[in-house]
């Protein structure tokens, strides 16, 4: 049988925690088809910071966001609807129907919610809303006898889409004020390599409310994670399952089960000790073998009494990638004509702070593993690349990169433009021609790449980009595996709207400078 150890106390027992409730004995089952009747949950009163409060601290930057999208349709479409000849009133009474039924589509359909903590609403949910904006509005329009063209009326309402694709963006900002929504108290029940998996990788990344508090592991195999360990369950199946971990639950004031499944915890077990949890009051989740998968990408379904989980493959073609190569042409177009005097300014800086060209070019492989010319402004001696070979003993990271925090062959104004990203710029014409995006790994160079194993060329499936998720969570503070983890998640799960949060956290991550040498 399994047993709950009682916490600031060296004792053991064969029995729950005082107040969790008692195993049931085989004699006294009930038998037959009827369900045994409910565990009950500790009755202490317990106060948790919760989902309540999740969503006031969410709520306060609804009003930014949908601000945002009206602003971003309502102009526009008044602006043009005043062209095409209507009165101020007749124009204002339109975009403010418009906006109205915008906000109320918008808002039924959850948009404004934390129903996907894994990132905004996609592009496709987006356009979705905006064409059943357009149905209604027809609707409405046939029946109040609106006379606004049906051609005028859709471009008036066109840049609604990227207006509502930009403000659900605004969400991921870290606004002044805002705080991490409220954590969740897990106590992780599993077999001890599966507990000690789950702890670390939770443990890896702070992106989740989730914060591991104890653990309940299936036999007597030791942990190393150093997490409380209120009690353990039998290697087979054993009556008081279920309190002991509701008594683990209550002695640390856990309000999550995360149940990781192995040879020992599965099938009609796992399905009693949900049962047992639930009747006692516990949410319980359960942890799948499957990593990097956003959750957009994942929709479950039943069939003959099994759970599927289908994986919807990442995006290569369709709009999102078409709209993506749209975005990186006209960006990198309208960015080396605005930063045009910026871009001499850094040239002449670099000539006359060294000898040496302004720019360097370099060889670096892109998409499908295809070299191309990369440019940047040089920040190093003109000689650099002989001089490496003696730096190499020197090397601050793990993998085939070489990083050095105060690398002796970076010049002066080289240390500035490196920590404000200025010498990435050039790059802005790699994005022109077709050869970076906007947003993706960064390129590698060519020996790092025969290096490669057959995971991290994985992250040349996309096109490398000026910024991404490592610029944003660190640069050269992570750890090589850290950074391919970054750069695969990226890989399988972009959007446009993932990229436009990435342009957005990068502004913050460049006035930082961490990370950056």
């Amino acid at each position: 049988m399994g047993h709950v150890e009682l916490p600031d106390s060296d004792r053991s027992a064969l029995v729950g925690l005082a107040g969790a409730p008692r195993p049931r004995s085989v004699a006294n089952r009930p038998r037959g088809n009827e369900l045994d009747e409910p565990w009950r949950a500790p009755s202490t009163p317990r106060e948790r910071g919760g989902p309540a409060t999740a969503k006031r601290r969410t709520a306060r930057c609804i009003p930014v966001v949908v601000g945002a999208e009206l602003l971003g349709l309502g102009v526009p479409a008044w602006l043009l609807l005043r062209t095409d000849g209507q009165s101020r009133t007749s124009a204002a009474a339109a975009v403010v129907l418009a906006a109205l039924v915008w906000s109320g589509l918008r808002a039924v359909r959850g948009r404004y919610s934390e129903r996907h903590p894994g990132g905004p609403p996609g592009v496709l949910s987006t356009a979705a809303d905006w064409l059943l904006l357009i149905g209604v509005l027809a609707v409405l329009s046939t029946v109040t006898g609106d006379p606004t063209g049906p051609a005028t009326a859709v471009v008036a309402l066109l840049p609604g889409l990227p207006a509502g694709i930009a403000a659900q963006a605004l969400r991921r900002l870290p606004w002044p004020g805002r705080r991490r929504r409220a954590a969740r108290r897990v106590l992780v029940v599993g077999e001890a390599p599966g507990v000690e998996r789950a702890v670390r990788l939770l443990a890896s990344r702070t992106d989740h409310p989730y914060a591991v508090v104890a653990a309940v592991p299936v036999g007597t195999m030791p942990l190393e994670c150093g997490i409380p360990v209120p009690g353990r369950l039998a290697p087979a199946p054993a009556d008081d399952d279920v309190s002991t971990v509701l008594g683990g639950a209550f002695a640390q004031d856990a309000d999550l089960a995360l149940v990781v499944p192995g040879p020992q915890l599965s099938g009609e077990r796992l399905r009693r000790l949900s049962w047992g949890l639930h009747d006692g009051g516990l949410p319980l989740s359960v942890l799948s073998e499957l990593s990097g998968i956003a959750a957009g990408r994942v929709r479950p379904t039943a069939a003959a009494g099994l759970t599927l989980l289908h994986i919807a493959p990442p995006l290569r073609r369709g709009p999102q990638p078409a709209l993506k190569a749209v975005v990186d042409r006209a960006g990198a177009a309208l960015g080396l004509l605005t930063l045009a005097p910026l871009l001499v300014l850094i040239g002449a800086a670099v000539r006359l702070g060294s000898d040496g060209p302004v720019f360097h070019r370099q060889t670096r492989h892109g998409q499908h593993n295809r070299p191309f010319t990369m440019w940047k402004f040089r920040t190093m001696v003109a000689d650099a690349e002989s001089r490496r070979e003696r730096l190499v003993a020197a090397n601050e990271t793990d993998g085939p990169m070489f990083k050095m925090r105060r690398d002796p062959r970076v010049t002066g104004i080289g240390r500035l433009l490196r920590r404000t990203s200025l010498d990435e710029l050039p790059q802005l014409l790699n994005v022109l021609r077709g050869e970076m995006s906007l947003v993706g790994p960064r390129p590698p160079l060519p020996e790092e790449v025969s290096r490669y194993d057959e995971r991290e060329l994985r992250r040349l499936a996309v096109k490398p980009g000026l910024t991404g998720l490592w610029q944003v969570s660190g640069r050269s503070d992570l750890s090589w595996q850290e950074t391919v983890s970054l750069d695969l998640w990226y890989v399988d799960n972009w959007s446009v709207a993932t990229d436009m949060g990435l342009m957005a956290r990068t502004l913050r991550a460049v006035t930082d400078g961490r990370g950056a040498y």
